[in-house]
């Protein structure tokens, strides 16, 4: 049997008659096997520890941040709004995967239904479609913030932030319905086991018993224009951020200019870094180990460092939080 171009080891449970099928097509999958942590079965109580601690102290820390900005009315301002959602993408995202995944260790089971795995691959790429969006705008933010600060609050209209949020979102969604689309409307009919602990693009268009080019095709282009253009907004934003710092002359004008976009720029370090290393990579490098552990990283870990970096590095975020614990200690 010859096995198909594959990015991820994947695995597919086959039933002669499937529950759910696809219209018009020859889908025989009704489960997805997913094996990412299933080769640890002597650490799987520990790694569920770990897990519900980490997905804990994401809630706790996004759900914070939310509250302080809030119950502050300093932080009302389009730099914290566009933070106050940022951190309602870090509680969504890892909620499509980790409590899968916590169940998965508990019980010992690996499988994942296929319209579940529908369900967790619409909103995973629509999550991270729009925090692509998302830093994209906050970097213009930023930009303003320091390069046209007398103009700031004209420019950075209440209205504008909003349509820029809604924009973020609403293209995140919607790119992710048509990549979706063209990747359930293939056909699954053999071939299993997929190295992975969430349902992705890759590992899932490599089952599929039917060409795959098409959809390949979607990726690419649509990748390439929403993320290359999201990345050249970010990295404009910064050139002309960087530059206006340098013609400061006083080096405590420098450090205050450089306080109010360093959180942000740790982010997009982090989030591009990540996830440039999981898909801009040749299919020949993708190694299954590798791959495990840097999803992990920008799926699971750095929701749970974004509001500690925030909180951590900005005065008026710890300013707000103090503020909230005298309050309720009165």
């Amino acid at each position: 049997m010859v096995k198909p171009r594959s990015l991820h080891l994947v695995s597919l449970k086959i039933e002669e008659n499937p529950t759910w099928v696809l219209p018009d097509h020859n889908t025989l999958v009704t489960e997805f096997i997913l094996t990412g942590l299933s080769d640890l079965p002597a650490v799987r109580f520990s790694l569920f520890a770990a897990f519900l601690l980490i997905y804990l102290v994401t809630l706790v820390g996004n759900g914070i941040i939310l509250l302080a900005i809030g119950a502050d009315s300093h932080l009302h301002n389009p730099m914290y709004f566009f933070l106050s959602n940022l951190s309602l993408l870090d509680i969504f995202c890892p909620t499509a995967t980790v409590p899968k995944m916590l169940e998965n260790l508990l019980s010992e089971s690996s499988t994942i239904s296929f319209a579940g795995c529908v369900l967790q691959l619409y909103f995973l790429v629509a999550l991270a479609g729009t925090e692509v969006f998302l830093l994209a705008a906050m970097a213009y933010d930023r930009y303003v913030a320091i390069c046209n600060p007398l103009r700031y609050t004209v420019i950075m209209s209440k209205k504008l932030c909003v349509q820029m949020a809604a924009g973020t979102w609403i293209t995140g969604f919607l790119n992710s319905l048509l990549h979706t689309v063209m990747t359930f409307t293939l056909s699954y009919c053999k071939f299993n086991r997929v190295n992975q602990y969430y349902c992705d693009i890759p590992p899932v268009l490599a089952l599929s018993c039917s060409s795959t080019y098409a959809a390949e095709m979607v990726v690419l282009i649509f990748g390439g224009i929403f993320g290359v253009g999201a990345f050249l907004v970010t990295l404009v934003s910064y050139t002309h951020i960087i530059s206006t710092i340098l013609r400061i002359r006083s080096a405590e004008g420098k450090r205050k200019a450089f306080s109010t976009c360093a959180s942000h720029l740790i982010v997009v370090c982090l989030f591009y870094g990540t996830t440039i290393f999981t898909y801009a990579r040749p299919s020949s490098s993708h190694h299954p180990d590798q791959d495990r552990l840097v999803s992990m990283l920008y799926g699971v870990i750095t929701p749970m460092l974004n509001p500690l970096i925030y909180s951590l590095r900005n005065k008026e975020v710890k300013g707000a939080l103090k503020g909230m614990i005298i309050h309720k200690r009165h």
